[in-house]
């Protein structure tokens, strides 16, 4: 008797951590109307530069600019980062951090001026880079020695805010950016 209590208890007791295991964390909705960017306190618009990390107790915070995430990684080191992500700039898809390719170039128009947009496959970043015609392919582990500067030139050209369309954006069809 004792044994088929101790082999239930020991079922149990496997199940229960099973179930309780792994953490799951899914990226939420961007909010345009109350999400500011933890970082440089911007409205973070539901585009293609958006980023959003959720801290191992369940905390989101969210950026309008990868290099604004990387930001608050610096300030607040990543060992308590339950997962992070971006979106991929052709379909807005949320995308885990460390699976997205990046392409930098400091010519490219980002919210932030970091110069550095994601993919969510490798093949979709080497088309940006052939159809832009600058541009570096990275990986997440490369953006860990990445100088991370901002290109201040472009910062005052224009709203990134806008539509997200490169094209206009790096022709320098912008509109003039206006406080809210």
């Amino acid at each position: 008797m004792k044994k088929w209590t101790l082999g239930l208890t020991l079922v149990l007791a496997i199940a229960v951590l099973t179930a309780c295991g792994g953490k799951k964390y899914e990226a939420v909705p961007i909010n345009e109307e109350v999400d500011v960017c933890a970082i440089c306190k911007m409205q973070v618009k539901d585009d293609a530069y958006a980023t959003q990390l959720t801290t191992k107790d369940g905390k989101t915070y969210k950026f309008d600019d990868i290099g604004c995430m990387n930001e608050w990684k610096k300030t607040n080191g990543t060992e308590n980062i339950g997962m992070d992500y971006v979106r991929d700039y052709n379909d807005k898809e949320w995308v885990e951090y460390k699976k997205a390719t990046y392409v930098y170039d400091a010519s490219l128009r980002t919210p932030m001026a970091y110069g550095i947009v994601s993919f969510k496959d490798k093949k979709a970043a080497e088309d940006f880079i052939a159809e832009q015609g600058v541009g570096k392919l990275m990986k997440a582990d490369e953006l860990v020695s990445h100088t991370w500067e901002q290109n201040k030139e472009s910062m005052n050209m224009g709203d990134m805010h806008g539509d997200g369309d490169m094209n206009s954006v790096m022709s320098g069809d912008s509109m003039e950016m206006t406080e809210k």
